[in-house]
């Protein structure tokens, strides 16, 4: 549950802290106070995608920041566990967000940065949000089937899965078909080229060259000219000697006979003369090497020809079928094989079809079995969302599950649900959008909410302004349902009517007022006879009497003895 809230400079709120507790909290304040911005600030925190329009005018940032306590920790922190993030002890979670004035944003949990999706994937398990848009939502067919199997247990999720898998398997088997299929002209075209980049590939014996070896013998070659010269001058240096120089090895060898002939004074200048003697061999022998290489040298225009056609052939490949001989290779195997199938195209034809006959087949049999665990669901729901209708004063409301079959499979199965009403007796299903007011969609939207209560776990529930449209005793039923839900749930409710306002077990009370000329929104936690005067506002507005504060104790007195 939601323990703590702090908000700053997030929209025209300057700085804001409530403590949220167990059971039932209601908001209350004027119209344009600031209500809806503080959800607004909640679904912020839960993961929705935020604006820099946000930010309060002349800040940097927004900063918006949850306290929660987990009360069954372990699925949440088997979640942070997958992302590395760190759980806490004593079972609460931090989560921060940061949304500044450029657009950055910035997400945390536990203080650990985190992206939107795995922030989201952690908040789906805290919180769930109900307004206006939730109403909208139950307008949409596309998500009738999505509540009705929200509703099943673990074996209806593996039969879902089974179901998804297979027609994704069978996507994929009508796409080869497909591919398979392609008309004669098609088919032939891609046959001509597919034979053509094969033999490209293969002609050049691309598998067998090394190209690193070519590479060496053909700088070797290129470069004869400027090899032969260089290591001439080294062998002269070496070895010839001209009227006014003398060779290396000449020079050590003089060296020697100077070092020979004073070597026996001293053992260090033995050394030397050693020393020297052994450079002289290891000279000796390398100017023999270079002048056998120099020898061996030669110009072999033609061998330099075929090193630049393989090359240029390596480099042309390149260009057209990968940047490494790997690469290439690779793609001459893919083509092959992609080869093979077109010309034995009949026979895979025939195959694919088999395959999708079969997947067809096995799809049909799940399908199947799907939709008769639909309509079980559909049959208990269409009871206790009965059940709940007349709870809500809206007995000769009848509901259905109207199941149609689509003429193709889906990743859903083959089912088209629709929720059809009558809300008074005499009168004819029809769909809800065709039907339904706002007062009556927010108690069906409520009787939804509290059956899949008990199924989902979540353990806080936000209810924002579902109260439109309604008033009188049906107020009073509404407010004792989001009341009974409060018993297993903590609840915060958005609301303009002093029936639900009374029911609350924490109330709080929101206002807008101007500081130092700026508009600031000021939230505070109300006591007994400031609950008193605050549902007096609510029953009749401004002016204030004995009467209404009478009927607002009255009000408050009466739902601790409510029953739910």
């Amino acid at each position: 549950m939601i323990v703590e809230l702090n908000i700053k400079d997030f929209a025209i709120i300057d700085n804001i802290k409530i403590n949220f507790d167990k059971g039932f909290n209601v908001l209350t304040g004027e119209t344009g106070a600031g209500k809806s911005i503080i959800v607004e600030g909640i679904s912020m925190i839960l993961g929705q995608r935020a604006s820099k329009e946000m930010v309060r005018t002349g800040k940097e940032k927004a900063l918006l920041e949850g306290v929660f306590y987990l009360e069954n920790p372990e699925k949440i922190n088997y979640i942070l566990e997958e992302y590395g993030i760190d759980s806490d002890d004593n079972n609460y979670l931090v989560i921060t967000r940061e949304i500044y004035s450029s657009g950055r944003t910035i997400s945390r949990i536990n203080g650990r940065n985190v992206t939107l999706n795995m922030l989201n994937n952690v908040t789906s398990n805290l919180v769930e949000i109900h307004g206006q848009h939730q109403h909208q939502s139950l307008l949409k067919v596309d998500n009738h089937i999505k509540i009705i199997d929200s509703f099943g247990d673990s074996n209806f999720k593996k039969l879902t899965d089974e179901v998804k898998s297979m027609y994704e398997d069978l996507q994929i088997e009508k796409k080869k078909l497909k591919e398979l299929s392609l008309n004669v002209i098609e088919r032939e075209r891609e046959i001509d080229l597919l034979k053509y980049q094969l033999n490209e590939i293969d002609s050049s014996n691309i598998g067998r060259i090394d190209e690193e070896e070519i590479i060496r013998e053909y700088n070797k070659l290129n470069n004869v000219k400027e090899i032969a010269y260089n290591l001439g001058q080294a062998y002269n240096l070496l070895n010839n000697e001209d009227y006014d120089s003398m060779s290396i090895i000449n020079g050590i060898n003089k060296c020697i006979i100077w070092l020979n002939s004073i070597m026996n004074y001293d053992d260090t200048l033995k050394n030397f003369a050693t020393s020297l003697e052994s450079i002289n061999f290891e000279l000796q022998d390398l100017s023999t090497s270079i002048i056998n290489y120099l020898e061996d040298l030669v110009i072999d225009e033609e061998r330099l020809q075929y090193l630049e056609e393989q090359i240029d052939t390596i480099n042309k490949l390149k260009k057209k079928y990968g940047n490494t001989i790997e690469d290439i290779i690779k793609y001459r195997n893919s083509i092959e094989n992609k080869l093979n199938i077109l010309l034995n195209n009949e026979k895979a034809i025939e195959e694919s079809e088999k395959r999708i006959a079969h997947l067809e087949n096995k799809l049909e049999k799940l399908c199947s079995q799907l939709t008769e665990e639909r309509k079980k669901i559909s049959s208990r729901i269409e009871h206790l969302i009965s059940k709940e209708l007349e709870d809500l004063n809206m007995s000769n409301a009848t509901f259905k599950v109207n199941f149609e079959k689509n003429d193709v499979f889906t990743v859903k199965g083959w089912d088209k649900i629709e929720f059809l009403i009558s809300t008074n007796k005499g009168e004819e299903l029809k769909p809800l959008s065709k039907i339904v007011s706002g007062g009556e969609m927010s108690r069906i939207m409520l009787a939804f909410k509290n059956i899949l209560a008990t199924y989902d776990n979540i353990p806080s529930l936000i209810f924002d302004e579902i109260d439109a449209g309604i008033s009188g005793r049906t107020a009073q039923i509404v407010g004792e349902k989001i009341k009974s839900i409060s018993k297993n749930h903590q609840v915060i409710c958005v609301t303009h009517l002093p029936q639900i306002a009374a029911l609350g077990d924490n109330h709080f009370l929101i206002e807008k007022m101007d500081k130092s000329g700026k508009t600031q929104i000021h939230v505070k936690k109300l006591k007994y006879e400031e609950r008193v005067d605050e549902i007096s506002r609510l029953i009749a507005g401004v002016n204030l009497t004995e009467t209404t504060k009478q009927h607002a104790r009255e009000m408050l007195e009466m739902s601790k003895k409510l029953i739910v």
